[in-house]
């Protein structure tokens, strides 16, 4: 009985990462964001802006970087540097075309097949949870 329990613990240990690729909607419901292999590593884009309210940028206007500004949202590159640690993809970066700051980050599958993501800055994490989208 130990052993079985000792196998168990030492397989669920060793699991793979989930898989976190397909599409995902933002955890505010406004945008969906594709997650696929980009190499050996993941990253994400967004497929599309939910949001259509009449103040709602279509650009990557809050990028700190002015020459970015005019690039559409549709097609930008939000995760990407993510590689297999565990039952996790780590050692990303995410960037907020809201706020035009980008964090460490990680991605993890929750039990209910949400997706975790988690941002830190510094020592200060938040996570999000995304779900799937279609």
């Amino acid at each position: 009985m130990l052993a079985a329990a000792l196998l168990m613990l030492a397989s669920s240990a060793a699991a793979p990462a989930a898989d976190v690729t397909g599409l995902w909607m933002t955890d505010d419901g406004k945008g969906l964001v594709r997650i696929a292999p980009c190499g050996a590593k993941l990253c994400g884009r967004i497929v599309k802006v939910l949001d259509t309210g009449p103040d709602v940028p279509r650009t990557d206007v809050h990028n700190p970087d002015p020459r970015l500004r005019t690039r559409p949202l549709a097609g930008l590159l939000t995760l990407w540097d993510f590689t297999r640690s565990g039952s996790a993809w780590t050692g990303g970066r995410a960037y907020d075309p809201k706020s035009g700051k980008s964090y460490r980050s990680s991605l993890a599958r929750n039990p209910d097949g949400s997706l975790k993501l988690t941002g830190c800055v510094l020592f200060i994490c938040e996570s999000r949870r995304w779900t799937r989208g279609g």
